[in-house]
């Protein structure tokens, strides 16, 4: 599935810490894309070059592959070492076992660029209603694309994506020291759950791979 959006500043969000956020309201494969936006406008920095970003849902070795690359790139942000040709076999097995959706962005007027940014997601039973939420699992852009709306046209893929499978919300975890995370999420209609804490058990030893 591909889609071609425009592009809020781009942040990286995993499942280390808190809080958590869910939109409160809603806002297919293939490709999607969406007009332009300047995120940076009001908040003192200089405009950043605006683009058409083409969002892309990864299920092929040709697609995984780049996204592959990329998820390093984003493991490494974490302090992880690279995973070679792991994280391949690993992306390809989350998205063949419906575990994971791998999503990414790319320019739209080159198509031949490796992907700008990547985000994942995962549905999750909603026991009490008795339905399912959509969680975003992973966002990062490359530093070097971010602040050009890659990241909001990413969370809007996966927005869409869980609207249309009749997900009743979609939340996030993300770090309380990640302020460029928090406003953007904010921004995009994410509130914080309050009363609510994150708890882990690590259940095999912690290894850096």
């Amino acid at each position: 599935m591909v889609r071609d959006e425009p592009p809020p500043v781009a942040a990286s969000t995993g499942t280390r810490s808190e809080p958590t956020l869910e939109a409160t309201e809603p806002s297919g494969d293939g490709a999607r894309i969406d007009g332009e936006m300047d995120t940076n406008a009001g908040n003192g920095d200089p405009p950043a070059p605006r683009d058409i970003l083409r969002v892309s849902t990864c299920e092929t070795p040709e697609t995984l592959a780049p996204a592959s690359v990329l998820f390093d790139r984003y493991r490494r942000h974490h302090g992880e070492s690279d995973g070679g040709e792991r994280t391949l076999g690993w992306l390809t097995e989350m998205v063949h076992s419906r575990m994971l959706t791998v999503y990414t962005a790319s320019s739209a007027s080159q198509d031949e660029r490796p992907p700008l940014g990547l985000a994942t997601s995962h549905a999750m039973p909603a026991s009490l209603v008795m339905g399912r939420f959509w969680q975003l699992r992973d966002l990062y852009v490359l530093p070097e694309f971010r602040r050009r709306g890659t990241a909001a046209a990413l969370v809007s893929a996966v927005r869409e994506d869980a609207v249309a499978a009749g997900a009743t919300r979609l939340s996030l975890v993300t770090g309380l020291d990640n302020r460029p995370a928090l406003d953007l999420y904010r921004r995009l209609g994410f509130e914080p759950v309050a009363g609510l804490a994150s708890l882990s058990l690590d259940l095999v030893p912690r290894t850096t791979t």
